[in-house]
């Protein structure tokens, strides 16, 4: 890897988790709305003390790159994940800045169901893949930006290296898209598992999540769903 060109992804261990620093980043919901005849979000302005190339902005700047883009229109970018947990690993993105899942109001709904059929093309464009695929959140991104993972579930990639990673996709860590919009319908806000939960939820030994049965090691996870 180039180590002056750092690649970013909503990754457990390539990137520090830190949920307040992510948070700190997003007042202003309008920085990356489409104001115009441009099909790139505006680049959001420095703050002071802010440091340039914050690894909490990775996701923004990726999106940003039209070399990233693999879809966009006026609404959402769509990118590969650059530390992919399986074959076929997207993340689909608003343009408008929203910063969590907490963040979102009923304002949002129409935007997330949108966000959620251009997942659902993603996974036919793969049909003749034979694999499944999960449309969802993590309830906690370690990334700045909320993102819809679109993943296969073959989570079959080098990248995939630790129990973290396995659980991010395999527990209720991972909230189905369909879950988050239900939600939202229903209470007018979505409420991601407690904090205290967040780590039991990525520490959950690990289990296949076909079969079902205990795994020693990420190995044996990996051949026993390919």
């Amino acid at each position: 890897m180039d180590k002056k060109r750092r690649d970013f992804s909503d990754s457990e261990d390539e990137m520090p988790h830190n949920p307040k620093t992510v948070q700190r980043k997003h007042k202003d919901s309008s920085v990356f709305e489409n104001k115009g005849a441009s099909s790139s979000p505006t680049k959001p302005p420095s703050k002071p003390g802010e440091r340039k190339g914050h690894w909490s902005m990775g996701l923004l700047q990726s999106m940003q790159d039209p070399a990233n883009q693999i879809d966009k229109d006026d609404k959402i970018i769509i990118i590969k994940d650059k530390y992919p947990k399986a074959k076929y690993h997207y993340l689909v993105l608003p343009r408008v800045s929203i910063p969590s899942l907490k963040s979102l109001k009923t304002s949002n709904l129409d935007l997330l169901n949108h966000i959620h059929r251009k997942g659902e093309e993603l996974v036919k464009k793969h049909k003749s893949s034979g694999l499944e695929f999960q449309l969802g959140y993590h309830c906690v991104p370690s990334m700045s930006h909320l993102h819809l993972h679109v993943i296969s579930k073959d989570f079959n990639s080098p990248s995939l290296k630790t129990k973290k990673h396995w659980n991010s996709f395999t527990t209720k860590y991972f909230v189905p898209s369909s879950d988050v919009i239900a939600e939202l319908e229903r209470t007018g806000r979505v409420n991601p598992p407690a904090a205290s939960q967040h780590k039991e939820l990525l520490q959950t030994p690990l289990r296949c999540h076909v079969c079902k049965l205990p795994q020693k090691n990420m190995p044996t996870d990996r051949k026993s769903v390919v």
